[in-house]
């Protein structure tokens, strides 16, 4: 597994099966809970966050290979990376998050990265399951009953948000949280 200061639940799925639209309804469900949410997106395209004619993307086009934007509202970084270093890894897009501001990272994408994982499935967009090719999927989440059961594979209902963050807090903050100060009271020995 990835080493983090925080525990990280990632959510894999094939595009279009709606990881970003879960991720909308999740995040508020677990600020109720009291939990402070990172979100780390990995993108397969190019994007913008800055618009044509702002101050900033006459930075950038300047030549700027990193950019930082602050007010007393927002703090927005970006930095344009070379095609040539391939996509990023997950550790190193972490280091960029606060982890004192924060108790959980959801990343959405990153399929590939050690990070406990819950798979979202549709049957109905006729796409293969991921679980059996990747050891990190902790619970799959799906409309519709799956027909095999898997041990130690949590099922989760994809039309309920709550029972999802629920299974968040309970199966793998609570626990990394565990296993942490577990670690922590040991090295303090």
């Amino acid at each position: 597994m990835l080493d983090s200061p925080l525990p990280i639940v990632g959510f894999c799925a094939f595009s279009g099966t709606g990881k970003t639209t879960l991720l909308t309804c999740l995040i508020p469900l677990l600020n109720t809970r009291g939990l402070r949410i990172g979100v780390v997106k990995h993108a397969h395209h190019r994007f913008d966050l800055d618009c044509p004619g702002s101050e900033s993307r006459a930075l950038r086009t300047a030549g700027a290979e990193q950019l930082l934007i602050a007010s007393r509202h927002r703090i927005a970084w970006i930095e344009e990376t070379p095609t040539s270093e391939g996509e990023p890894k997950l550790a190193d897009v972490l280091k960029v998050l606060d982890p004192r501001r924060l108790d959980l990272i959801l990343v959405e994408g990153f399929k590939r990265e050690p990070i406990p994982k819950i798979e979202l499935h549709r049957p109905a967009l006729g796409t293969p399951l991921l679980h059996p090719r990747d050891p990190n999927i902790v619970a799959i989440a799906t409309d519709t009953p799956l027909l095999s059961q898997t041990p130690g594979l949590a099922r989760l209902d994809l039309n309920r948000p709550d029972q999802i963050a629920a299974f968040i807090i309970d199966g793998i903050y609570r626990e990394w949280r565990a296993q942490h100060a577990c670690g922590a009271l040991l090295r303090a020995l």
